[in-house]
């Protein structure tokens, strides 16, 4: 059984589970990056207080050229892991979407 067979195993038994669903786009980064985006979209709909989705999601869309979605969600995700107060997440949060502003100068 590989990964995704695995996950989607841990899916059945709780089909509402975040990390189940970012493990899985996390995972079909690797192989198929607009299935990925469709499970970080569902995380960021469904689960937005899960913290950990903001980052990838917002690398995700400005890799695909969605520079809007992407500046729109690292703000979303400063200001989730502000309320969370998760600081190492609000660190790189920041540091990231100052990159993808420099990379757009």
């Amino acid at each position: 059984m590989n990964r995704l067979e695995q996950l989607f195993d841990f899916l059945k038994e709780d089909p509402n589970d975040p990390f189940t669903l970012y493990a899985i786009a996390t995972e079909y980064l690797k192989s198929d990056v607009q299935k990925a985006l469709t499970y970080y979209e569902k995380l960021l709909t469904e689960h937005p207080d899960y913290v950990g989705t903001y980052y990838h999601a917002a690398k995700l869309y400005a890799d695909l050229g969605r520079n809007k979605e992407a500046e729109n969600t690292f703000k979303k995700g400063i200001e989730v892991s502000e309320a969370a107060s998760n600081r190492n997440a609000n660190r790189e949060l920041k540091g990231a979407y100052q990159q993808f502003l420099d990379d757009l100068e």
